[in-house]
């Protein structure tokens, strides 16, 4: 039984100081205060408020909890080992290595430590160098990424997409949300993405390179989080295009809005009202901002620079090749590669994910890279 005790204690130890570096006590103190405001009886007077109450509630109570009942059940399983029941043992050793793997898994958490990492995310996919095979190419990327989201029975939610002229999107904007860490587990996919294949939109069906460019941004919803200086904003409407249903392409509802420090510029559309595609766009402008000052290590957002990473030859961060031979591959670290391509493509991205966070994990600023 002594044996039992040893490693029970070495794994409450460890609990605890793991509990200590994801400061669970100071999360529970914020889940107690949404909980007392939630109970307030002028709760849902402000309906809008109230939601995003209850979803940060929600979210910070599937992180905590799985913590604090392994706490509870570590401590249980040790009041049981103290009484020295040698017919207990072989129980007890078996509900000790169920708490041991419970904890190797719940402490992947400890990867995630950037101040974004446990927020939702902003996809954004934009068609490269390579013509109507890019564009074909971004929906395809688009496709992976949906199906990667309902595998983990995450929300996708399209905020912008513009189709191609003949085929696939020109650019496609989807929220991801409804999981833990989004951000942490999917910044390493920021970059350009390379296919090789032979094309289908040419006669002589030659092999064919093409671009496109992920933006994986921590969906920054709060205004007072990133303040904007109306100074420093263009706002410009303009008539919606492409297809729609009534009043789409009839009233001049899409909104791009432009940060003139670093020249950004967001321009969504897809909703009826100008005030809904204002905010939205707002919304992503500041994500984008918030992920420029974190790649180039800035302090304050008036030190940052406008992006300069074009979707072309020289700048992939993955290659996926699907002839003459089938690999995807990481084309600079974390180095990783299979060749089932057609899995990745399906949505079965973890293995590059993990590969990301490890990676992430022990190299500092390694996401900028």
């Amino acid at each position: 039984m002594e044996d039992v005790k040893a490693r029970a204690l070495k794994l409450q130890k460890e609990i605890n100081e793991a509990a200590n570096k994801l400061k669970l006590k100071d999360l529970s103190a914020e889940l107690q205060s949404l909980k007392d405001e939630i109970a307030k009886p002028d709760f849902w007077q402000n309906t809008a408020s109230a939601q995003q109450t209850t979803k940060q509630e929600a979210g910070l109570s599937r992180r905590i909890q799985p913590w604090l009942d392994l706490q509870k059940a570590v401590t249980e399983l040790m009041d049981l080992a103290s009484l020295n029941d040698d017919s207990l043992k072989n129980e007890l050793n078996d509900q000790l290595s169920s708490l041991e793997h419970k904890f190797d898994e719940l402490k992947q958490d400890l990867k995630f430590q950037g101040p974004y990492d446990d927020r939702d995310v902003l996809l954004s996919i934009h068609a490269g160098a390579g013509g109507t095979d890019a564009q074909d190419w971004a929906q395809m990327l688009l496709r992976m990424y949906t199906r990667w989201a309902e595998k983990n029975k995450l929300k996708v939610e399209t905020v912008d997409q513009t189709a191609g002229e003949e085929a696939g999107i020109k650019s496609a904007t989807v929220k991801i949300s409804g999981g833990d860490f989004l951000y942490g587990k999917l910044a390493g996919e920021h970059g350009v993405h390379r296919l090789v294949r032979l094309s289908p939109f040419n006669a002589d069906h030659l092999r064919q390179t093409s671009f496109a460019k992920i933006e994986v941004l921590p969906l920054i919803d709060h205004p007072e989080e990133v303040a904007l200086d109306d100074k420093d904003l263009k706002i410009d409407v303009f008539r919606a295009g492409g297809h729609g249903g009534q009043s789409v392409n009839t009233t001049d509802s899409a909104v791009r809005v432009t940060h003139l420090s670093t020249g950004i510029s967001v321009a969504i559309q897809n909703e009826r009202s100008q005030l809904q595609n204002k905010e939205t766009a707002l919304n992503i402008l500041r994500s984008r901002l918030i992920q420029l000052q974190l790649e180039q290590h800035a302090q304050n957002l008036d030190q940052i620079k406008g992006p300069n990473q074009s979707a072309e030859w020289g700048n992939q961060i993955r290659s996926y090749v699907l002839h003459p031979y089938k690999q995807a591959k990481n084309a600079k670290a974390p180095e990783h590669e299979t060749s089932d391509v057609q899995s990745i493509l399906e949505g079965d991205i973890d293995e590059f994910l993990n590969a990301s966070i490890a990676f992430r994990s022990i190299v500092p600023g390694a996401e900028k890279r």
